[in-house]
């Protein structure tokens, strides 16, 4: 059996987690964060696909890539894009493939500019405030979703 493709998606700055402002983005490294992605992917039959940029363009030019090889979900944290790039959010809309947003902190009690997300509209669902974690409850919604 081919395992089904799921990509995760990391924005700008995320390359730097484990020592970015760790009281607000904890202290785990993007690596810790995707190895527990893959080890969970892997038990359910799924192949994990992690890609990270701090370039607009990369991550839109990822997204149209990944519908070209079949990928079935998507879960994303767009970092600060969340809140200023409709080129990203017009990107996740024109492939549709079912997204997942995903963020460490709790966006909707911080700085008043990030509570707005021009990307959930074109989501599934959104995961803020659960620190890493959180990518792995959007990893097992979207299994349950492929169930």
């Amino acid at each position: 059996m081919i395992p089904v493709k799921i990509l995760v998606m990391h924005g700008p700055n995320l390359n730097l987690l484990g020592t970015r402002e760790p009281e607000v983005y904890g202290r785990e490294t993007l690596a810790d964060i995707d190895a527990a992605l893959i080890a969970l992917g892997a038990n359910a039959g799924a192949q994990i696909l992690s890609f990270q940029s701090n370039h607009e363009g990369g991550l839109i030019d990822r997204i149209h890539q990944a519908k070209s090889e079949g990928v079935v979900a998507i879960i994303i944290n767009p970092g600060a894009y969340t809140h200023t790039s409709i080129a990203l959010r017009d990107a996740i809309a024109a492939v549709a493939i079912p997204t997942f947003e995903v963020h460490l902190s709790n966006v909707h009690a911080r700085e008043s500019f990030r509570h707005q997300s021009l990307i959930a509209p074109v989501t599934v669902g959104q995961i803020v405030g659960c620190g890493p974690l959180g990518y792995q409850l959007a990893l097992r919604a979207v299994l349950a979703r492929l169930k």
